[in-house]
């Protein structure tokens, strides 16, 4: 692990979150090391006979992983070279392109610490999937449920890690109808590419039932689904042809030019197909 500090955003970052969500500190499980982290970290330095500096490094991570007593530790479930170049071979693309691909547009790990996959739910999506399925997403609101049903987009409910499984499982039960709990598993990201689960059928799987059982399998079919999920969207002969604005403009939306997508693939491709 590599040290980090307040200000960094990494997928270490996303870790030592949920390492100290785990030991019950109040912190959102994002990529980002914010006040709430440094906090919680200094803390833990006080409590743990550690130099309060705020910054993780081998000592303060040494005693995190003893401390929360990670259970998640094989690798059966992680990304292979082999699946990479499977990949590459299905799809025709150099293995630098499926490379790059998968350090920039992947979320950096697909799978919690307990070996659920990453998810985040969005209540805004919910709502949507709700009334494709012939329900008023109106009837089902109430104070109890505003964290996980809302009509417009919004980011104020998130709050990352296993803590997002408490707001599927909340969706999933507000009814009785397998409908509902088909509307909420589709309107999750699911895994290392964040794939949301309305995909699941236009891509070709046979449910979305089917669609959750893959992911819980391992980074594997993640990658499998990202695969699908570029093809459904013609967006292989972008990456074939190294067109890496068109591609960032048509995955990751307009943001892109601010996020430097297209720079950041660039220069991950060059780095791999030396």
């Amino acid at each position: 692990m590599r040290t980090i500090k307040a200000g960094v955003r990494s997928p270490e970052v996303y870790y030592l979150n949920e390492l100290l969500a785990k030991l019950k500190y109040s912190v959102i499980v994002s990529d980002y090391f914010g006040t709430a982290t440094d906090k919680a970290i200094k803390d833990f330095q006080s409590k743990n006979n550690l130099v309060v500096d705020g910054v993780v490094g081998l000592k303060t991570w040494s005693s995190l992983l003893e401390k929360s007593k990670n259970g998640f530790s094989s690798n059966t479930k992680l990304l292979s070279e082999q699946d990479l170049i499977d990949f590459s071979n299905q799809f025709n693309l150099e293995l630098a392109v499926v490379k790059a691909v998968n350090e920039v547009e992947s979320n950096g790990k697909g799978f919690l610490i307990d070996g659920r996959p990453k998810i985040l739910f969005e209540g805004h999506i919910f709502w949507r999937e709700l009334e494709k399925r012939g329900f008023n997403p109106r009837s089902f609101m109430n104070s109890n449920n505003q964290d996980i049903l809302f009509e417009n987009y919004t980011k104020k409910h998130y709050v990352g890690g296993t803590a997002e499984y408490t707001r599927l499982e909340k969706a999933r039960n507000l009814g009785q109808d397998k409908k509902i709990k088909d509307a909420a598993n589709s309107s999750a990201s699911w895994g290392l590419f964040q794939i949301m689960g309305f995909n699941a059928l236009s891509i070709g799987y046979k449910s979305i039932d089917e669609f959750v059982e893959k992911m819980n399998q391992n980074e594997g079919e993640h990658l499998k689904a990202f695969g699908l999920f570029l093809e459904k969207n013609n967006l292989i002969s972008l990456l074939r042809n190294k067109n890496w604005a068109s591609f960032a403009l048509k995955y990751n939306g307009p943001a892109y030019k601010t996020n430097k997508y297209d720079e950041k693939l660039m220069k991950a491709y060059q780095k791999y197909s030396k």
